[in-house]
Order: structure tokens, then C-alpha cells, then sequence
């Protein structure tokens, strides 16, 4: 077991105990650290209620990342710990029309707001906690959440242009924050069954492309195997580690599926 006694991390995203940013705090818990959510709006009252059924029960900030103002309150209330060891972003948005083949007709509003809270939010969270991060022994450690952006996927539409575009703000903000010590990295997940990606279309036809084909197998009910990669990021074991996206998806980015014979399926 990874063991991080005594370290403190910001964990956004975390809407109920099916969300990948829940079992990645429930995994720090377990490993010694200390863990602060954050949500905002109606879905406090959720996000709190998810905070209760972790390991320990974990405070919970309010957060929203369409709200200039709302990363300078965290920032201010993050500023008066020691330090932040480390922060996972793992907040997305797109409106319905930008979603499900409505690519070529999304309205440039909805384009834009789904760029600011699933990419953009990414740079102005890391540099509104990046002095917390900086104060950390060994460097913080930024992780954001991202998908294998190399190929269309169809009915992600919008959201995989915002995802590429996440890829692009981490390389950036690698470059101008690694010389205060931070590392700004992103976990390429595959499919995981949660709330957000059933409102993805074309989903369960996506989960099943990967439990058929990827080399290592893929279960879209088990995120654990997507935990393993963003807690190894957020570790000392990636101290020299920037820029970097780490694909979590069973070994699907690197075949092609589709062709030949399936690997048999791993138990």
C-alpha cells in the first residue's frame, strides 16, 4: 500500500461514491492522507453526503470553476494550511447541444462554456493554489482527468475537443510551474460507469469496444483501475514526472480493436 502519512490533498469533482475523484479520495484515506473535497451550489448537499461515506469524513469546500472569485476564496482558505501536497481536477461540462452528433451544430456559447469549466478551469485551479503546491517537501503535484483524445469519438463531440484542449493548458502549465517544484500531470481513463459518462451517447457501445478488446481487459464497473495511475501522480513516486498523460484504459490506446482475434479476458 502507498503510503502518504500526514499529506494533504484537494480532490474536486467528487458528486457521489460512483465518481472516479470519490474512490481516489477513499484511496488517499486509506493511505494516510488528508483529503478536502470540494463542490458548490445544489450539489454541496450531494458532494457532503458522499464526504460521509468515505474512510474518514472529509471536509468540503464550495467551489465553482465558472467563478473567477471562487478559486481566490479556495486559494485564501488552502493558504493558510502548511502547504497542498496535491490537487486532482476532475470536473467537466458540456452543454446537451455540443453532445450525441451535434458537433457541427453546437452554438459557439456552448462551446465556450464547456471550454471554461472542463479546460480552462484546469490552468486557473492550478495557479490559484500553485504557492500551497510550491510549499510542499517535494513539489506538489497537479493531476487532471482526461480520455485517449487521438481519435473522433462519435456522440463525445465538444468534450473531446475540450479534453485536447486539457492536454495542451497541462503542457503549458508543466512549463511555467515546474520551477517552483509543481508537476502538472493528466490520467487518460478509459470508460468508467458513472453519473457524467451515462450522459455521454454512444457510451455502452464505447464500454463494450474496450472490455472486447483492450490487451489487459477493461471492467467499466470497477475504477480501481483508473485510482492506481492518478494516486501514483499524486505521489513522490512521480517527483521528476511533468507534462505527462498516462493512459489507464487496459492497453486500448496502443491497438487497434476491431481486427483479428480478441485478448481473452483477464479475471
Amino acid at each position: 500500500m502507498l503510503g502518504l502519512p500526514g499529506r494533504k490533498y484537494l480532490v474536486t469533482g467528487v458528486l457521489n461514491d460512483e465518481s472516479i475523484a470519490w474512490h481516489v479520495a477513499a484511496a488517499l484515506q486509506r493511505a494516510g492522507a488528508q483529503v478536502t473535497l470540494t463542490s458548490f451550489g445544489r450539489a454541496m448537499r450531494i458532494t457532503r453526503k458522499a464526504a460521509g461515506l468515505l474512510p474518514e469524513p472529509a471536509d468540503v469546500l464550495e467551489l465553482d470553476v465558472t467563478d473567477d472569485a471562487g478559486f481566490e476564496a479556495v486559494a485564501e482558505q488552502v493558504g493558510r494550511w502548511d502547504r497542498l501536497d496535491g490537487v486532482l481536477h476532475s470536473v467537466a461540462f458540456a452543454p446537451s447541444d455540443a453532445l450525441g452528433k451535434a458537433f457541427l451544430s453546437t452554438p459557439a456559447t456552448s462551446a465556450l462554456a464547456g471550454f471554461r469549466t472542463s479546460a480552462y478551469s484546469f490552468g486557473q485551479l492550478a495557479q490559484a493554489l500553485a504557492p500551497a503546491l510550491a510549499r510542499a517537501e517535494h513539489g506538489g503535484s497537479v493531476v487532471g482527468m482526461t480520455v485517449d483524445t487521438r481519435r473522433a469519438l462519435p456522440g463525445y463531440d465538444w468534450m473531446g475537443v475540450f479534453k485536447t484542449a486539457l492536454e495542451s493548458i497541462a503542457q503549458y502549465l508543466a512549463l511555467y510551474l515546474g520551477p517552483s517544484g509543481v508537476r502538472v500531470n493528466l490520467v487518460a481513463a478509459g470508460p468508467v460507469e458513472t453519473v457524467s459518462a451515462r450522459g455521454v451517447g454512444g457510451f455502452g457501445d464505447l464500454a463494450d469496444y474496450y472490455e472486447r478488446w483492450a490487451p489487459l481487459g477493461w471492467d467499466r464497473y470497477d475504477p480501481a483501475r483508473v485510482v492506481g495511475a492518478v494516486l501514483f501522480l499524486l505521489s513522490d513516486l512521480s517527483r521528476w514526472t511533468t507534462g505527462q498523460v498516462l493512459h489507464a484504459d487496459g492497453g486500448m490506446h496502443a491497438v487497434t480493436g476491431g481486427v483479428g482475434t480478441p485478448a481473452p479476458p483477464k479475471p
